[in-house]
């Protein structure tokens, strides 16, 4: 009796470990040449940010109904597998495709302009919080930047600020 309770109780207290695996916290930080990663644990970089991120599980029901209705849609006779429709009904079918690309196009570039300029803001930040700055030399050894080539620095993140950011 005693070795089944002492079973149960691992078993939960397994299944409780787990969801905490899941739900771990995930932290983004820019370093000094401006490369983003992303850890698991607060590294303590001053441009370090706490990412929330959640999930929710996946409705199997909810995916069968979909792979169901595009296996539908492409079995032989439908209209959109193009064996029946007129020519004007396939060619709609085509300039729709043709709009619904562009403007998946034009979100991932909106997307993308929009993480260049956090990550050029990331770095601005950094040259601004930072106390000294270096680079890292042909042999791996720093070289600390005066303040001259720090104003540089941070003239050339603002440029590129002011272009990629709205």
């Amino acid at each position: 009796m005693k070795l089944k309770q002492l079973l149960v109780m691992i078993a939960a207290a397994a299944t409780l470990h787990v969801g905490d695996a899941i739900a771990g916290d995930i932290y983004r930080y820019t370093d000094a040449e401006g490369n983003v990663h992303y850890v698991d644990r607060p590294t303590g970089v001053p441009s370090e940010q706490r990412m929330a991120i959640s999930s929710k599980p996946t409705d199997p029901s909810q995916v069968q109904a979909r792979v169901s209705a595009r296996d539908s849609r492409n079995q032989p006779g439908s209209r959109s597998a193009g064996t029946n429709g007129t020519a004007a009904e396939m060619e709609a079918d085509e300039d729709s495709a043709a709009e619904k690309l562009t403007r998946a196009e034009k979100k991932a570039a909106r997307r993308e302009r929009e993480q260049k300029c956090q990550t050029y803001r990331d770095q601005m930040e950094m040259l601004v919080t930072s106390r000294r700055l270096y680079r890292a030399d042909e042999n791996g050894e720093r070289e600390y930047l005066d303040e001259a080539q720090t104003q540089e620095a941070r003239d050339k993140a603002q440029e590129l600020i002011e272009a990629n950011c709205d």
